[in-house]
This record gives structure tokens, C-alpha cells and sequence, in this order.
């Protein structure tokens, strides 16, 4: 059976552990290596223990502890051509033994898991993302997307758990600090999605049998983990999905172990 634990998930921080209780991995690594090091520690697991770090994108916040930790603990990286290009020092620590390059559409089999990327609409060139299964479940994520792509719903239906991204209410963010520029690309088709798309993609997902919504990657100055409850909730129920009963809806919090980084 998978299972998984976000270590962190918000716009200045993401990862993933994932696991069978006996292959575990990472689906990014944007966290200073120690908080990394401290989360694995709590759920009983060595880094030397790791058997990949797959990188969704080349953004920091996905990949900044990435190059340390698989260098200190001689771990493969999983990642696009095209997101080793533009992760500059993140990335360019570690060995070309340990660098994997990979593309949308391919499965790479880890123990008794099998890791399938697909691509996403995201502003980073060879963006993608992770569906993790085994004989019995399929775990799906889909963060950093500007639209939900025929992509995204092909790989995560059927699954039973998503992580799904609701990054900002459009309000806050129009209202919001943020320069004209940095809105304009938020809301773009490569940007991120709002909590009404996230509703919309959790509606289409629970028609294809996930049960279990986690929210991830919110905005800490765009959106409120109340208000992307909420919204998606109300969105679910308004098309006769009843939280607690047919689908269970979580939020993740910005930080698994409260700590400063």
C-alpha cells in the first residue's frame, strides 16, 4: 500500500515522502537539507534510505535541498533534461552517476512502486509531476499547474489519494501586495490554480473515484487554509460529493514539523 507524508507544502517550500514500508522516496526536496534530515528522523527512515528524489520543476522551492542531499547520501535524482538545465547550483553538485533524466510519459520502476511523470502547464520549462502505485493503490499529485490539463485528469483518475494544488482565492490576489506582473503570471495558464479551479479538478476526480483530497502548495499571502477548505467544500457539495461521508478533504499545512527555515 502507498502511503505518504508532505514534509512541507506552501510557495516558499515542497516534499514529498512516500512509501511502501519498503521503498521510500521524495517527490521534490525544496527545504534546507537539515529540515529534510529532521522529518525523515520523525518518521523512522535513514536518508541513506531514500531510493530516488524525483523533481517535479526547476523552481527553488521544489528543488533547493535537492544537490545536498543526494550528494551527502549517494541518492539517484529524478528529473527533465530541460529542469537539470535550469537548476543552476541546485543541481549542479551532484554526479552524473546520480542524475536521471527523464520525460513525461515514462515509468520508472523503484522496488515494487512504479513512478509515472506527466507533464503539467507550469511556467518552468520540462515541468511534470508523479502518479506512485503498486498492486493495490495509486497516489497522485498535481501542483504548480496554471489550468487543469487533460494531462492532469488522465494521470490522477483513478487514483485514491491526490495531492491537489489550491494556491490562491482570486480575490486575495488581485486585492493582494504582489506587482501587476507577478498576478498576472499567478493567474495565468502557467501559472497556478485558484481554489475554485482546485474545486472544479477535485469534482471531476471524485467522478472517477478519489476519495481522499489533501490541498497543497497555498499561497501564504493570497490564500487562508479556512478559506481553500471552504471553497472547495462548498464546490464538492454543490455537485453532491458529502465531505466525511463520499470524499475526505484535508489541507496540508505550510510545515509538517514547525521549525525555521
Amino acid at each position: 500500500m502507498i502511503k505518504f507524508q508532505p514534509l512541507l507544502s506552501s510557495s516558499s517550500g515542497n516534499s514529498i515522502f512516500i512509501t511502501d514500508d519498503t521503498t521510500h522516496i521524495l517527490i521534490d526536496c525544496g527545504a534546507p537539507i537539515r529540515y529534510i534530515e529532521k522529518c525523515l528522523a520523525r518518521l523512522g527512515v535513514e536518508p541513506s534510505c531514500l531510493s530516488g528524489v524525483f523533481i517535479t520543476h526547476a523552481h527553488s522551492d521544489h528543488v533547493a535541498a535537492a544537490g545536498t542531499l543526494t550528494k551527502k547520501y549517494n541518492i539517484p535524482v529524478f528529473a527533465t533534461e530541460e529542469t537539470f538545465a535550469l537548476s543552476g547550483r541546485y543541481l549542479s553538485t551532484i554526479s552524473r552517476k546520480a542524475a536521471r533524466i527523464i520525460s513525461a510519459g515514462d515509468d520508472i520502476i523503484i522496488g515494487d512502486m512504479v513512478v509515472h511523470a506527466f507533464k503539467i502547464p507550469h511556467d518552468a520549462a520540462g515541468s511534470i509531476s508523479y502518479t506512485v502505485a503498486d498492486s493495490d493503490t495509486k497516489f497522485g499529485i498535481a501542483t504548480d499547474s496554471g489550468h487543469v490539463s487533460n494531462e492532469i485528469i488522465e494521470n490522477l483518475s483513478g487514483c485514491e489519494s491526490v495531492i491537489v494544488e489550491a494556491n490562491h482565492d482570486v480575490d486575495m490576489l488581485i486585492g493582494g501586495p504582489y506587482p501587476y506582473p507577478l498576478k498576472r503570471r499567478i493567474l495565468s495558464d502557467k501559472g497556478h490554480l485558484s481554489n475554485e479551479l482546485c474545486g472544479e479538478l477535485c469534482v471531476t476526480l471524485a467522478k472517477n473515484g478519489t476519495k481522499s483530497f489533501w490541498l497543497g502548495h497555498l499561497s501564504e499571502k493570497n490564500n487562508l487554509p479556512e478559506t481553500a477548505y471552504r471553497t472547495v467544500y462548498e464546490i464538492l457539495y454543490s455537485k453532491g460529493y458529502r465531505v466525511g461521508t463520499d470524499v475526505a478533504l484535508n489541507v496540508i499545512p505550510k510545515m509538517w514539523i514547525e521549525d525555521k527555515i
